[in-house]
């Protein structure tokens, strides 16, 4: 995608009128007031999940509304193969979000958020929703911001056992972890179906997560010779196997 990317609740028959659709709301008050779009430019309305028209600018409207046409044709998307999900351990501070953003830039489609056992940050009640809101914001403005029209799934924070049955159903999983002989770049890797990388916290993944998620098919492996920090890590392997599937080609 070229055009700027802008989100709507949906793309059906209903939603369009002689094929023209109005954006306004949050969205619109960006086109119009942020980005200052004005009569004749492109732009793409996709719902994030998939579906997706290129539109033409007929008119801005006051400061947050803008009528889009030329809105004939809605396509869609395939999901990308492999599926590629993150299983993010939960960073301190901001450093969650960053993770997101990032690796929703360079194509991720699923993150799960992870309370490992070291993990300093805990997602609890109010405190845990907000934090997951934050997430899946994050991914939402990430998406439109690299110009995707499919936007990764953020789940709810789930606990090791939980990953360990994630781990056990996909295709090829690796823990992110430096005890692993391998590197991942080396590794082989399914031509389609699901693909999950374990990112533990800032205090590593411990003996006993690293055990369950073995008994549940997944081997260590490893980066390179640096130790990144649990906020990058995802992205940098996700970079890698974007690279090696052929996504990326």
């Amino acid at each position: 995608m070229t055009a700027p990317v802008f989100v709507v609740d949906s793309l059906g028959p209903a939603d369009l009128t002689a094929g023209e659709y109005v954006l306004d709301g949050p969205e619109g008050r960006h086109a119009v007031s942020v980005k200052r779009l004005r009569a004749g430019e492109d732009v793409v309305l996709t719902d994030g999940r998939g579906h997706w028209a290129e539109g033409v600018v007929k008119a801005a409207e006051g400061k947050d509304r803008l009528v889009v046409m030329d809105l004939e044709t809605v396509q869609e998307e395939p999901p990308e193969q492999p599926r590629i999900t993150v299983v993010q351990a939960l960073p301190k501070g901001d450093r969650g979000e960053l993770a997101v953003e990032t690796m929703t830039e360079v194509g991720v489609d699923a993150i799960v958020p992870w309370a490992a056992s070291r993990c300093i940050t805990q997602w609890k009640g109010e405190r845990g929703l907000k934090a997951l809101g934050k997430w899946r914001a994050t991914a939402r403005e990430a998406g439109k911001q690299s110009r995707r029209v499919r936007f990764p799934d953020v789940a709810d924070a789930a606990t090791s056992k939980q990953v360990a049955a994630l781990v056990a159903a996909a295709d090829f999983a690796a823990v992110l972890h430096e005890s692993g002989d391998e590197p991942l770049a080396a590794a082989e890797l399914p031509a389609a179906g699901d693909i999950a990388l374990v990112v533990g916290p800032e205090g590593g993944v411990s003996p006993e997560e690293l055990a369950l998620f073995a008994e549940a098919g997944a081997r260590p492996y490893r980066l390179g010779r640096s130790v990144l920090r649990t906020s990058t890590a995802g992205t940098a392997a996700t970079a890698a196997l974007l690279t090696r599937t052929g996504r990326w080609s």
